[in-house]
């Protein structure tokens, strides 16, 4: 079982460059909040060149892809959500994305909340973190993450605007 995190490792196989986020979970400062970062530039890319089915069937790809690439990862690393595993976070917040539009202060609250919510791990969630050890329970408590920071979204469009 390899737990070392290193470049080698990151491009040992490549379930490792996917989960590890293309090695933004490399960072040794907040890997899951510069992975989420990693979301940007994909959803600018996806926008501009594949339009909205194509934006949805890569988020689909990514969601997928992801449920492997984090399991065969976290089973090499010895733990199924290391901290450098930061695939999660992108595929979910690709999805954020998606629905928030290309309009930056709105992206920037979606960031903010998105992070907040992965991090505190509301209900679903915190149940789905502790007892779901396989790459779907890792993706999964980031999709309750994502819901909630699109609820919020939703509720605060609706009152205030």
């Amino acid at each position: 079982m390899r737990r070392t995190l290193s470049p080698a490792f990151l491009v040992s196989h490549p379930a490792h460059f996917v989960a590890l986020g293309f090695g933004a979970g490399l960072s040794p400062i907040a890997p899951g909040t510069v992975g989420t970062l990693v979301a940007l530039p994909i959803a600018a890319a996806l926008r501009a060149y594949a339009g909205d089915a194509g934006f949805l069937l890569a988020i689909a790809v990514a969601l997928g892809v992801g449920v492997w690439a984090v399991d065969r990862t976290g089973r090499d690393l010895g733990a199924a959500d290391h901290a450098a595993i930061v695939w999660d976070e992108i595929a979910a917040f690709l999805l954020v994305l998606f629905l928030v539009g290309a309009e930056p202060l709105r992206q920037v609250f979606a960031f903010v909340l998105f992070r907040a919510f992965d991090i505190l791990k509301p209900p679903p969630a915190d149940y789905i973190d502790r007892e779901w050890h396989d790459g779907f329970g890792v993706m999964a408590d980031d999709l309750v993450a994502a819901f909630y920071a699109l609820l919020m979204l939703a509720l605060w469009q609706r009152i205030f605007q």
